[in-house]
């Protein structure tokens, strides 16, 4: 069986790949009828409404970033509300002339946001205990269900489950087959979103040991009445969100609790194309058993992260990431700040976002450095795992200098590859797009891929998920400084794989990601996230 379903993996990651010569299946035009509704709603639910205090939030950025967490918060409808605006809600709409759209804190490819978010809570104050919906658009949570045996009188859990799922419709209207992979791009979006946004409370982020089955049952997800059947929403994982580590006790009240569901999910396209390629990798991707702890000596240990001089505040900085759509092709990055840039990747477990991340990291980049102060054009690579050097070498089979990079801490694993322009191999590689040549920088992240899929065929969504954490970090390190970054989805898998060397599966490359100063675009009207409910509401 798990034989079958690596086959069904490797068929789907092969088939999804972009070639110079030929896109990965897709629509071919996108269909603007059927464009997905970004928003889910569950018509018939009670709604609970949130407050809305990310204004008031004076964390500095720098404090969370260096995993300065101060007196964690209590575990209220306050602050649980602060935790899903930082990292689910809106943080500005957007409008040309008739056509007017939402951005939000969690970056998502296209801005289709295939990810939905769920809150499983014991009884505390005006939040009965249940599990609910967030609804982004109005910043308030939809009560999927009832918890039938909660009893007001017991001592509210310190922490909640906050869960991700992922309809696939959204990204498949755009994309196609390679619909899957940037759904689970999202996911590791989200889950850096959540663990920047908890920190700024103090609480901290776990994943929980549940099976997707479990998941889907909790959240009520596998309910087939109350979707669309082309519109369905597919467990990701479970998260906890606390003040200090989850009680399992307590965490398995919560998968048990006795519920009731109520209300129906939108439908979000009047028509749909079925794709069953995402179909076949989602069955053999699922995780059918919990996963076994990782002994903590199998994680790299970093030196602390230095001081950084950003002066916003978390919620500002992460209310005002935005995704580039191009660069200006001059800006430059000093070299100190690109070094401290890449300093925060490396998977530091005490940090966010990497402190939801249980396991040792698979992915390392190669970087093309375009406009670096004091450090050569060039194709570089770091190396997130030094255990994984060797191998790393071994696979990319051409005669790379391997040479530790002038003026770079010692342990971050920064090696000079090749010196040279690299602005058109760049741009090439990512389907012929200026903003990866017009970038300080672009990455290309190599995951350690066939060794990830030898411990089960679900270490695929791991992968992607592992990109999407680091995607996460260059958003808000760039913002930190001034600049802005981008992930990009569109490359050319085999031609940067042929550029590197590689000529196996051991190493692949999922995800491209570039960053340097924005060019904005005037004509664009920029309005207050929630204006609506400021001036309609409480």
């Amino acid at each position: 069986m798990t034989n079958s379903r690596l086959e069904r993996i490797y068929a789907y990651h092969l088939a999804s790949k972009h070639h110079p010569e030929r896109s990965a299946p897709g629509p071919g035009r996108l269909d603007w009828k059927t464009q997905p509704d970004p928003f889910r709603v569950f018509e018939g639910a009670p709604v609970v409404a949130l407050p809305l205090s990310a204004d008031e939030c004076s964390v500095p950025f720098s404090a969370v970033r260096a995993g300065q967490r101060g007196a964690a918060s209590r575990v209220d409808l306050k602050h649980l509300g602060l935790l899903l605006e930082l990292s689910f809600g809106l943080s500005a709409w957007k409008s040309y002339g008739d056509a007017r759209w939402a951005l939000r804190c969690n970056p998502s490819s296209g801005n289709l946001h295939p990810t939905e978010c769920y809150l499983v809570t014991g009884e505390r104050p005006r939040l009965p205990g249940g599990v609910y919906h967030y609804r982004s658009h109005d910043h308030c949570l939809e009560l999927r269900a009832r918890d039938d045996a909660a009893r007001p009188d017991v001592r509210p859990h310190d922490g909640v489950v906050l869960a991700l799922t992922s309809i696939h419709w959204r990204e498949a209207w755009k994309y196609g087959l390679r619909a899957y992979r940037y759904c689970q791009h999202d996911v590791g979006h989200a889950m850096a979103a959540v663990s920047y946004a908890a920190a700024t409370l103090g609480w901290h982020v776990e994943p929980l040991p549940w099976t997707d089955a479990e998941l889907a049952f909790v959240l009520g997800v596998d309910r087939e009445a109350e979707f669309d059947p082309d519109e369905r929403e597919a467990a990701d994982l479970a998260l906890w969100v606390g003040c200090g580590r989850p009680d399992m006790a307590e965490i398995d009240a919560l998968r048990r609790m006795p519920r009731r569901f109520q209300g129906k999910a939108n439908r979000l396209s009047s028509g749909h194309v079925s794709w069953e390629g995402l179909d076949l990798v989602h069955q053999a991707c699922e995780r059918l058993c919990a996963p076994q702890p990782v002994p903590e000596q199998a994680l790299p240990t970093f030196p602390a992260l230095p001081a950084h001089t950003c002066r916003a505040t978390a919620a500002d900085l992460i209310r005002g990431r935005r995704s580039a759509v191009a660069f200006d092709g001059h800006t430059s990055l000093p070299a100190d700040a690109w070094f401290a840039m890449l300093d925060a990747l490396l998977p530091r477990s005490s940090l966010p976002p990497f402190d939801c991340w249980p396991g040792p990291p698979q992915v390392n980049l190669a970087l093309f450095a375009h406009r670096i102060e004091g450090v050569a054009p060039g194709l570089y690579a770091l190396v997130r795992d030094p255990t994984s050097l060797a191998e790393l070498k071994e696979s990319l089979q051409r005669d790379w200098r391997w040479e530790p990079v002038s003026g770079a801490p010692p342990h971050l694993g920064l090696y000079r590859l090749a010196e040279g322009d690299v602005q058109a191999i760049a741009r090439s590689l990512a389907c012929h797009q200026e903003i990866a040549a017009d970038s300080c920088f672009a990455v290309a992240m190599l995951a350690r891929f066939d060794a990830s899929l030898a411990e089960g065929p679900l270490c695929y969504r791991d992968l992607f998920w592992e990109c999407g954490l680091i995607g996460q970090v260059l958003y808000l390190e760039a913002e930190a400084i001034g600049l802005r970054g981008t992930g990009i989805g569109c490359f050319f898998d085999d031609a940067a794989h042929d550029l590197l060397g590689i000529k196996d599966t051991r190493w692949q490359s999922l995800y491209h990601f570039t960053l340097g100063g924005p060019l904005e675009d005037a004509r664009l009207r920029t309005d207050p996230p929630y204006r609506h409910l400021r001036a309609d509401g409480p």
